[in-house]
C-alpha cells in the first residue's frame, strides 16, 4: 500500500538572522498564493506556482510590481515542484505523482495526463521526451511524455536516501537524495539506469542547479555545496558557503540565488566557484522553499507569503532609455548641489519615486517641488519613478556635488 505521504521531512532548519533584512535586493511585487508556495518555475510572461495543497497557480508576471493569477488547477495531492516545457507545466504532486497540465490557455487549464509514482513526487525537471522526478523513497523515476495524455515510466534507479530535488544536463540526471548527498545517474538509456558517481554532502542535499562544469547543491543545514562534475565518476567539491540552511537554488550568470528557509533570499557571486561571495539578500515574509530567476528578477516561492519578486541591486542601476518624461518630471539641472527640483507629477496620479545610490539602495522618498539632498555624499545617483500603470519603473541619472 502506498504510503502517505506527510508534507515535508523533518529537517533542521533553525537560521538565527542577525543582519538587517535586506542588502542589495528590494522587493518589487508579490501575489499572497491561497495555498502554501513550495516550487515555482518561470516561462515567457508567467510563473507557475507549486501551491502545496492548492495545486499549480499561474500568475502573470508582465509586470512585476502587480502580479495577478490567471489561472489554477487544484491538483488531488501536495503540489511540491513544478517543471514547464512547451505547452505543458509538469507538477510533482507527492502522493498523486506526477501530473502534466495543458497551459495552452493560462485561464483555463486542463489535465492532459498523470502517472502514479511509487513513492511521493517531491521534485521535476523536463528535457525532450522524458521528465524526471524525483520520488522520495522510490529514487529517481524517468516518465516518457512523448504522449502527455498517456505518460509511461521509461525507467528508474532507486537511490539509497531520499530523493528530493532533480536537475539534467546532457547524459546525466543529478538527484540531491536527502542523507545521502547528490547522486549522479547516467541517462544515455532510460531503460537501463546506472549511477555514475555521487557526492556525499555534509547537510541534508534538497535543491540542485547545473551551470557549466559545477553543479550547485542546496545543501539543508550546510548551505550551498559546489562540486565540480567535470568528471562524473568523481565529482569534487570545489566551494561552499555553509552558514545557511539552504533549500533551493537558481543560477543567473555569475550568481547563484539560494532559497534560505526561513533566511529568505541570499545572493551569491560564483565568479570564483572556489570562493563564492555574499552580494546580497532579503529576508522574506514567509520561509523561501523554491526560487527561479528571469531577467532582471528572482521569483521566490515563500510558503504562507505566496509569490514574492525580488530585484538584485548590487550590481548597480542604469539609466532606462525613456527615462521621466518632461510632462510628468521635470529636473532642474543633472548635477545637484543641496537641493533637488522635481517638477507637477499631476494631482492625485498615485506614482511613486525614489531616489537609489549607485547600487539600487534607496536613500530618500522624492516629492513634487524641493528635495533636500545636502546631506548625501557627493557621487552619482538616480530617479525611479514607478507608475500606478503597468510599466517598468523609469530611471534618470543625477550627480549630487557638494
Amino acid at each position: 500500500m502506498k504510503r502517505t505521504f506527510l508534507a515535508l521531512v523533518a529537517l533542521a532548519l533553525a537560521v538565527t538572522v542577525a543582519q538587517a533584512d535586506s542588502l542589495n535586493c528590494r522587493l518589487v511585487g508579490y501575489y499572497d498564493t491561497p495555498g502554501t508556495a513550495l516550487g515555482v518555475a518561470v516561462s515567457g510572461n508567467y510563473a507557475y506556482v507549486a501551491d502545496g495543497g492548492s495545486g499549480l497557480r499561474i500568475i502573470d508576471i508582465t509586470n512585476p510590481q502587480n502580479p495577478t493569477e490567471v489561472g489554477f488547477l487544484d491538483t488531488p495531492g501536495t503540489a511540491q515542484g513544478v517543471a514547464v516545457s512547451g505547452n505543458c507545466a509538469y507538477v510533482a504532486d507527492a502522493d498523486s505523482g506526477l501530473l502534466i497540465i495543458d497551459v495552452t490557455n493560462p485561464e483555463s487549464l486542463a489535465l492532459a495526463g498523470f502517472h502514479d509514482t511509487p513513492s511521493g513526487a517531491m521534485g521535476v525537471a523536463v528535457s525532450g521526451n522524458y521528465a524526471y522526478v524525483a520520488d522520495y523513497q522510490a529514487g529517481l523515476r524517468i516518465i516518457d511524455v512523448t504522449n502527455p495524455a498517456s505518460p509511461t515510466e521509461a525507467g528508474f534507479y532507486d537511490t539509497p536516501g531520499e530523493a528530493f530535488g532533480v536537475a539534467v544536463s546532457g547524459s546525466y540526471a543529478y538527484v540531491t537524495d536527502g542523507s545521502s548527498g547528490l547522486r549522479i545517474i547516467d541517462v544515455t538509456v532510460p531503460e537501463s539506469l546506472t549511477e555514475a558517481g555521487f557526492y556525499d554532502t555534509p547537510g541534508y542535499a534538497y535543491g540542485v542547479a547545473i551551470s557549466g562544469p559545477y553543479a550547485y547543491v542546496a545543501d539543508a543545514g550546510a548551505g550551498l555545496r559546489i562540486i565540480d562534475i567535470t568528471n562524473p565518476q568523481n565529482p569534487t567539491e570545489v566551494g561552499h558557503v555553509s552558514r545557511m540552511s539552504s533549500v533551493g537554488v537558481a543560477l543567473s550568470g555569475n550568481y547563484a540565488y539560494m532559497a534560505n528557509f526561513n533566511a529568505g533570499l541570499w545572493i551569491m557571486d560564483v565568479t570564483n566557484p572556489q570562493d563564492p561571495t555574499e552580494a546580497g539578500y532579503y529576508v522574506t515574509p514567509g520561509n523561501a522553499r523554491g526560487v527561479a530567476v528571469s531577467g532582471n528578477y528572482a521569483y521566490v516561492a515563500a510558503e504562507g507569503a505566496g509569490l514574492q519578486v525580488y530585484q538584485y541591486t548590487g550590481a548597480g542601476v542604469e539609466e532606462t532609455r525613456t527615462p521621466l518624461t518632461a510632462d510628468r518630471s521635470r529636473l532642474t539641472a543633472t548635477v545637484i548641489r543641496g537641493v533637488l527640483m522635481i517638477g507637477d507629477r499631476g494631482p492625485k496620479t498615485g506614482d511613486r519615486a525614489e531616489l537609489l545610490d549607485a547600487s539600487g539602495r534607496k536613500v530618500l522618498d522624492i516629492k513634487t517641488g524641493t528635495n533636500d539632498v545636502s546631506r548625501l555624499a557627493p557621487g552619482v545617483y538616480f530617479i525611479s519613478e514607478r507608475s500606478t500603470k503597468n510599466e517598468e519603473p523609469r530611471t534618470v541619472k543625477i550627480i549630487v556635488q557638494n
